[in-house]
């Protein structure tokens, strides 16, 4: 009986990371070297787990500029040790200037969040979306083409954690300390390739969730 294929690209993957070593060694033999001696990322990216949206190559960005998180449409729940322990980290003790948030159109949660169905463990996660939703059902409920709608909840959910990461008490301290860093909502087109940047009003966002979430300077 033959491989299968996934079997196949196992056995492919460490000699693909010897081809890679020697790619990046013949352009600087000291590439390992320095990068070993640590991260200095510019931007922490929450992005979704879907294998077809890296989060380095749509960025052309190289290791050590961008910390990266995902997880399942790219959520960030008030209850997710997690999410929360990477936003902690990236912005305090890495001092990252910059939050991106980055959905992708097409993304298997957000649709099965828009599904009436039972899907069993997953079920409190995709709860998150369909809060999401719910926030927003008059404007979602007004579209009638259902891919349109579709693609408005990715838009909605990914500016929904944008605001989730605003909630923060390391958000809030550091941008009362250092004006850093600031958030943004991005989502991928998968069709074209594309990263379109959604123009996520943070200062407004921002002054309009600290009435009620505010920490005040002392915390």
């Amino acid at each position: 009986m033959g491989e299968d294929n996934g079997s196949a690209f196992y056995k492919r993957v460490f000699e693909n990371n010897r081809k890679w070593i020697a790619a990046k060694k013949a352009v600087n033999k000291d590439y390992f070297s320095l990068l070993a001696q640590g991260q200095k990322p510019e931007i922490l990216y929450i992005g979704c787990s879907d294998s077809r949206a890296t989060a380095e190559e749509l960025m052309g960005a190289a290791p050590g500029e961008v910390f990266v998180h995902r997880n399942i449409a790219n959520l960030v729940g008030s209850a997710d040790l997690n999410a929360l322990s990477v936003v902690e980290y990236a912005i305090g003790a890495l001092h990252v200037k910059r939050v991106v948030v980055c959905g992708h159109y097409g993304c298997g949660g957000v649709k099965a969040a828009m599904e009436a169905k039972d899907l069993g463990l997953i079920n409190p996660w995709l709860r998150q979306i369909r809060d999401v939703y719910r926030l927003h059902r008059a404007e979602l409920d007004a579209i009638t083409d259902l891919a349109a709608r579709y693609r408005r909840l990715v838009e909605l959910n990914v500016e929904e954690q944008c605001i989730n990461v605003i909630k923060t008490a390391i958000l809030q301290k550091s941008w009362l300390r250092n004006g850093t860093p600031t958030v943004h909502g991005w989502v991928f087109d998968m069709h074209t390739g594309e990263l379109v940047d959604l123009h996520f009003d943070f200062p407004g966002k921002l002054e309009e969730i600290r009435e009620i979430y505010d920490l005040g300077p002392g915390h």
